[in-house]
C-alpha cells in the first residue's frame, strides 16, 4: 500500500469537532530578520520559563546545536548523494548506512524510485547546505540548475502537476502513481526557495515556469478545493484537501499564482476543526504531528494571524499535546519518558504506519520515531532537541551516516535500516529555521506568497507571543 493510501485511510474528520475559534494570545516579541550572506541571525534567545508557548522556553543548550548542525550537514549529504547526478530528482528513501536506495521498504512498487516531494525538500537542503558550507556552493547552484531545468523541460507533468513517483533518470510515471496536487506543492516549495536563494537569472526563469504552469482551477476539479490529484486511468481522486492537514502552503501558493489563481474564498473552505487535549486547545486533522510540520517548514507563520489561528502557536499547542500523549504511554512502554519521545508517521518492524497522537491512531508498539521532535524544533525547542540528544547517546545505533534512522524500537532492538527523505528534509529544515530562521527568510520574499496572505486575511499579530499553557 503506498504512503499517501495509508494515510487517507485515517479518515477525513474528527468526531464531534467544529470549526477553529481560536483565542486571542497575549503579546510577546519578534525575532530579528535574518541576513543572507553574511551569518543569519540565531534564534537561542533566552525568555522566562515556562512562560512563552511559541517561543523558545529556555536557551537550547550547547552540545544540541552541535548536533543540529552535524544532523543538517548528515542531511545535505543524502540530499546531494542520493539523487541521479544528471537530473538532480532525489530517491524516496535509501539506506541509513549510504549504500544506496532501498530495496524495499515502505514503497516496494517504488523501489529506486523519486519522489517529487524528496525533491523538494532536497532542494531546500542544498541552500542550506551552501549557505553554512556543507558542500561548495557551485556544485548546489549546479545541481539546482540541473533538478529545475529536469522539471521545466523533461519530467512528465499534467497541466503543471507532477506525478507522486517518477523514475529518477527519466522523470517518467512510476506504475500507477497519482499526480499529487499535496507533493508538487512541497516540489515548488523548494524551488521557489531555490529562486530566491541563488542570485541567478537561469533558476529564476527556469523556477518561474515550473511555478507559473501549474493550472490550479484544474485541480479544484469544480469543486470548492483542492483534489488529492488524479490519475490517466481513473480521474480525479475523490478525496479532497479539506480539512486541515500540511495543506497551508499549498493553498497560499496556488491563491497567489500569477497565471492560474484561484480565489482567496477557497481559504476558509478548508475545516479547521479542534482538539482539546489535557486543555490544551488546538486545530488539527486526524492525522499525525508531521500535518504541524510540514505546512511550516518553509512559510513562516510565527507573528501573524488569519481569522481562525495564529498557526506557529498552534503547532506549538500540538506539539506539546504531543509530547503529553507521549509521556501517558510510558506505563505501557517504559523507554518512552520525558527525554525520548516522539511518534508521527514512518517505518516500522511491519512496514509503513501511520501512527502517533493524540488521539492515539494506529498500532502503537514502542517505535520511536526521530522525526516527530526533530520535525518540531522550531515550537518545543528546549524539549526536542534535548530528545534528539537523548537518542543519540542512549541509542548510538540510530545515528548513522545521513544522521538519525527513520524509526527503531527499543525494547526489541530493532533499528530501520532505511531513512527518508521527506522525514530527513522536515528535520534538516526545522533544525535551520530554530538556529537562524533562513528557509522561512528567503521563502517569505516570494512576492505571490505575501499576496496571498494579504488576499486571505493575514494581519500582524501583536499577541502571538505568549499564550500560556
Amino acid at each position: 500500500m503506498k504512503r499517501r493510501d495509508l494515510l487517507r485511510g485515517l479518515g477525513v474528520t474528527l468526531g464531534g469537532s467544529t470549526l477553529a475559534q481560536t483565542p486571542t494570545t497575549p503579546k510577546g516579541a519578534g525575532v530579528p530578520a535574518p541576513e543572507k550572506g553574511t551569518g543569519h541571525t540565531a534564534v537561542n534567545k533566552l525568555h522566562v520559563k515556562g512562560k512563552y508557548l511559541n517561543r523558545p522556553l529556555v536557551q537550547v543548550d550547547q552540545k544540541a546545536l552541535r548536533l543540529l548542525d552535524e544532523m543538517e550537514e548528515r542531511g545535505a549529504h543524502f540530499f546531494f548523494e542520493q539523487a541521479d547526478p544528471i537530473t538532480g530528482s532525489i530517491y524516496d528513501q535509501a539506506r541509513a548506512n549510504g549504500a544506496g536506495p532501498t530495496e524495499g521498504g515502505i514503497n516496494r512498487d517504488f523501489r529506486g524510485a523519486s519522489s517529487i516531494s524528496a525533491t523538494g525538500f532536497g532542494l531546500s537542503g542544498l541552500c542550506i547546505a551552501a549557505e553554512r558550507g556543507y558542500l561548495k556552493d557551485s556544485e548546489c547552484e549546479q545541481r539546482v540548475e540541473a533538478v529545475l531545468d529536469f522539471f521545466a523541460t523533461r519530467c512528465q507533468h499534467e497541466k503543471g502537476f507532477f506525478y507522486h513517483y517518477i523514475d529518477i533518470a527519466t522523470g517518467a510515471r512510476i506504475g500507477t502513481t497519482e499526480v499529487s496536487s499535496i507533493d508538487t506543492s512541497f516540489l515548488l516549495c523548494g524551488v521557489l526557495h531555490c529562486r530566491q536563494y541563488f542570485n541567478s537569472k537561469r533558476i529564476d526563469r527556469l523556477a518561474a515556469a515550473i511555478y507559473h504552469r501549474v493550472n490550479w482551477p484544474w485541480m479544484l476539479n469544480n469543486g470548492q478545493t483542492l483534489t488529492m490529484g488524479w490519475t490517466p486511468e481513473h480521474g480525479f481522486i475523490k478525496y479532497r484537501w479539506d480539512i486541515y492537514a500540511e495543506l497551508l502552503t499549498m493553498y497560499l501558493m496556488a491563491i497567489g499564482s500569477p497565471t492560474y489563481p484561484l480565489p482567496a474564498s477557497v481559504w476558509n473552505q478548508v475545516k479547521r476543526p479542534e482538539l482539546d487535549f489535557g486543555g490544551i486547545r488546538y486545530i488539527t486533522g486526524d492525522a499525525p504531528l508531521f500535518i504541524h510540520q510540514y505546512a511550516q517548514a518553509w512559510c513562516d507563520f510565527r507573528n501573524v494571524r488569519d481569522e481562525h489561528a495564529n498557526y506557529f502557536s498552534n503547532s506549538v499547542a500540538a506539539t506539546r499535546a504531543h509530547q503529553i500523549w507521549c509521556m501517558l504511554l510510558h506505563g505501557q512502554f517504559p523507554q518512552i519518558d520525558q527525554d525520548i519521545w516522539g511518534i508521527s508517521a514512518s517505518e516500522s518492524r511491519w512496514g509503513y504506519r501511520a501512527w502517533g497522537g493524540p488521539p492515539s491512531m494506529g498500532p502503537i508498539d514502542g517505535t520511536i520515531v526521530p522525526n516527530a521532535a526533530g520535525g518540531s524544533l522550531p515550537f518545543l525547542p528546549a524539549e526536542c532537541s534535548n530528545v534528539l540528544l537523548n537518542m543519540r547517546s542512549r541509542y548510538p545505533k540510530c545515528w548513522q551516516r545521513y544522521g538519525f534512522v527513520d524509526s527503531f524500537q527499543p525494547s526489541s532492538g530493532w533499528y530501520c535500516g532505511d531513512v527518508i527523505a521527506i522525514d530527513l528534509g522536515v528535520m534538516m529544515l526545522m533544525s535551520e529555521n530554530l538556529r537562524t530562521g533562513m528557509v522561512w527568510s528567503d521563502f517569505m520574499k516570494n512576492r505571490e506568497i505575501l499576496h496571498a496572505m494579504r488576499a486571505v486575511g493575514f494581519r500582524h499579530d501583536p499577541e502571538a507571543n505568549s499564550q500560556q499553557l
